[in-house]
């Protein structure tokens, strides 16, 4: 029997925490954060579930809530990853993380790469470090080794995020306003021929032909799959040369217009005699996301207007002499039919029901080997085992092939 620490019950955090409250080797799941209300908000719903008031800049705190536990899921932002990673390491315990950037103190290939170098001493100690999972990162790792397996040699990787919800409540996010402009203002990152390369945000705009959909403007975006992947090329992805993440959206064409006119900036600027920084008072006048029941629904009941999403994954490569394209479209539940499923956004749904899934490979030993990895090293087995629990929460994907004859 297992106990697991869920560190930081925000949208994903409580998502996981319900789920494996159904899990029969879960004996014990430890909720802490800050928020004394969101861990009590779970807590009170759940059978197995104890809660705790932790500060996570504090090692010794995070140390003490981790002792005795099988599992710490690190719901946290990517600033707390090293403390809980030392906490893990001190009290001998696996770990699972879903992102690995952007943090304060290093850029963000650093950040990635620094995760992936405390593999040494979690091999050492017989201990499982999995990060970046989720949707994306996470499923989409997943669908890239699963397409790169089906070749000879693989050309390009390319992961296309649409999101398009529009409500009669102004809503322009449906996560943390301030870490969606802190994301969108970033510099994007690509990997090509090895090498990282850097663009300007909002750079290389195209239109994608999406099913079901039409086409759709997108652009590049910062996120760890092409770092990841690009570091991995060789040993699990054929010697890829280029992988690249794009994203489009409202609430990418809302951050691209404030980018412009320089109200993403971090930098102060003096009004009348007052410093006053843009992002922050851009992030104080957002309306932030949904995070309760009874706010999702007062959403709803006010109406909807559209909802429609694309999550794409391609991938080119080469088959028997011949080019291959493969396309995998993930199916998930909408806003309105997430909310009647669990209460929950489309966003903590999908994002948290697939990094629930990871943990419970993690819990029921489906994950064996030991080190700091992301999903895309997982083998033929590992990916069958997610893909075949996902459908259960009704998120399935659809591929296709296509070949270039020449």
């Amino acid at each position: 029997m297992k106990t697991v620490l869920v560190l930081g019950v925000g949208a994903q955090g409580s998502t996981i925490a319900k789920r494996l409250d159904t899990e029969e080797v879960v004996k014990e799941i430890r909720c802490a954060d800050y928020d004394q209300k969101a861990t009590s908000e779970v807590v009170e719903k759940l059978h197995k579930a104890r809660g705790y008031y932790v500060d996570a800049h504090n090692l010794d705190e995070v140390i003490k809530v981790a002792d005795g536990v099988d599992l710490v899921v690190n719901g946290l932002a990517p600033d707390f990853n090293m403390t809980v990673m030392d906490a893990a390491l001190e009290v001998g315990c696996n770990y699972q993380d879903m992102a690995s950037g952007p943090v304060s103190d290093v850029g963000f290939i650093e950040a990635v790469e620094r995760c992936l170098n405390r593999g040494p001493e979690f091999e050492k100690k017989g201990l499982t470090a999995l990060i970046n999972t989720g949707s994306a990162p996470g499923v989409a790792n997943i669908l890239v080794r699963d397409s790169v397996d089906l070749l000879d040699s693989c050309e390009s990787i390319e992961m296309l995020v649409y999101d398009g919800v529009w409500s009669k409540q102004f809503i322009p996010f449906w996560w943390s306003p301030k870490t969606a402009f802190g994301d969108m203002a970033a510099e994007p990152i690509r990997f090509e021929n090895g090498i990282f390369r850097r663009t300007k945000p909002f750079d290389y705009p195209t239109m994608e032909e999406f099913r079901g959909l039409g086409r759709r403007r997108m652009v590049d975006h910062e996120h760890e799959e092409p770092v990841t992947m690009g570091l991995l090329s060789d040993k699990v992805l054929k010697g890829v040369k280029y992988v690249n993440f794009r994203y489009g959206g409202p609430a990418l064409e809302l951050a691209e217009s404030l980018y412009k006119m320089g109200l993403l900036s971090e930098e102060p600027l003096n009004i009348k005699g007052v410093n006053v920084t843009p992002m922050e008072i851009i992030s104080e006048l957002t309306p932030p996301a949904p995070k309760y029941p009874d706010e999702i629904q007062e959403v709803l009941n006010n109406g909807m207007i559209q909802e429609e999403a694309a999550f794409v994954v391609r991938v080119k490569g080469i088959k028997d002499g011949r080019q291959v394209f493969i396309e995998n479209y993930v199916n998930s539940p909408t806003l309105t039919e997430a909310f009647a499923l669990a209460g929950i956004t489309h966003e903590s749904y999908y994002t948290g029901q697939s990094a629930f899934l990871f943990t419970k490979m993690l819990v029921n030993d489906i994950i064996t080997r030991t080190g700091v990895f992301p999903p895309e090293v997982f083998e033929q087995e590992e990916r069958n085992y997610f893909l075949h629990e996902a459908e259960k929460l009704k998120i399935t994907v659809d591929r296709t092939f296509s070949t270039r004859l020449f």
